[in-house]
């Protein structure tokens, strides 16, 4: 059947875990009271009518929505990216005929596991460096005696590649984590977890910063003040132009609020009541986590590397960034050893 209330159900459950212009692919099946549906809604039976519509659209949507809460980097789960090189390798002479070759691609399926409380600590400040010169420093996890691999399903970080991406070791191979979009998934579900118990937490400037902005801009801004003040922020108009921050997320460093709220500003207004996330709140936040988060070239220290595997482990929708990018990928020995065709 088609059936709008279900669509928009799924639909909102994927809201953040999908990549943009993608649309899930699903079988629903609902076993309930015959009475509490009409199946003659359409005269070719395509479509259906419940009668508490309001609660077949939670059940669905708060099933779904707990099911994806679990995809996140576990032992044995399929990596949130598949992995498939190019199928033809030349060999070093010239002399021996080309090798063709395609190793089998790393299963794309989605690992459903039960979903956990979120327990992931919050960035603090590396004691390496000062919190006014490197505010996102990543904690260093300290432990009194290091963790065995196989019970890390990230491994240990050996590496950074480009400033990008973050080369791990595991018992079974290598994992290749994007670090930007690893970190706005941890920032934006520790985001929501606060706001879930009761608000972001902020801190009130001793003198309000302000932003200059233009006027459609400000405009906007000030339409959903109520979702900027749940994320943390306190607001005012200054003029048509001037936007006056007087309460931040605590988190934010200061010399970085400026450049932030444009950037926040700017994505929100551009999107347009159109964003992949569906409530005003949960796009302030979304944006926020993405601007926020570290971004490439910048570089991270091996403990620095390592906490953000950690907190990955530990953070709900971990598979996927805000945006549904996927956010790690990993490569087995057998894979590695048939990329140089040992064993042979």
């Amino acid at each position: 059947v088609r059936d709008r209330l279900l669509m928009n159900a799924v639909r909102l459950a994927y809201r953040d875990v999908l990549y943009h212009g993608r649309y899930p692919a699903y079988v629903l099946y609902l076993t309930l009271d015959p009475k509490l549906v009409d199946v003659n809604a359409h005269p070719a039976k395509l479509e259906v009518r419940f009668r508490d519509s309001r609660q077949i659209h939670e059940f669905v949507f708060r099933a779904l929505e707990r099911a994806l809460a679990g995809t996140m980097p576990e032992a044995g789960a399929a990596p949130a990216a598949s992995f498939a090189p190019a199928a033809s390798f030349a060999p070093a002479t010239s002399a021996s005929p080309a090798t063709s070759f395609s190793p089998a691609a790393l299963s794309p399926a989605v690992s459903l596991s039960p979903a956990r409380q979120l327990s992931a600590p919050f960035p603090h400040h590396s004691p390496a460096h000062s919190p006014a010169r490197d505010p996102w420093a990543l904690a260093a996890l300290v432990a009194d005696a290091p963790t065995p691999i196989e019970e890390q399903p990230l491994g240990t970080a050996i590496a950074q590649l480009h400033g990008v991406y973050i080369l791990a070791q595991t018992a079974g191979g290598l994992v290749l984590v994007d670090m930007h979009a690893a970190h706005e998934r941890v920032l934006y579900e520790k985001l929501k977890a606060e706001r879930a118990r009761g608000a972001v937490p902020s801190q009130l400037l001793l003198e309000p910063l302000t932003v200059q902005l233009k006027a459609g801009e400000l405009d906007a801004i000030l339409e959903d003040r109520e979702e900027w003040t749940r994320a943390g922020f306190e607001i005012d108009a200054l003029s048509d132009t001037h936007l006056a921050l007087r309460r931040v997320p605590a988190f934010l460093p200061s010399a970085e609020i400026p450049r932030i709220v444009k950037e926040l500003v700017h994505d929100l207004t551009l999107d347009g009541g159109t964003h992949h996330l569906e409530s005003a709140a949960d796009r302030v936040l979304g944006t926020l986590a993405c601007r926020s988060a570290i971004h490439a070239h910048r570089r991270l220290t091996l403990p620095e590397m390592n906490a953000l595997l950690r907190q990955m482990e530990e953070t709900e929708r971990a598979n996927q960034c805000n945006h549904g990018r996927p956010t790690w990928t990993r490569l087995t020995l057998q894979q590695l050893d048939q990329l140089f065709l040992r064993g042979r």
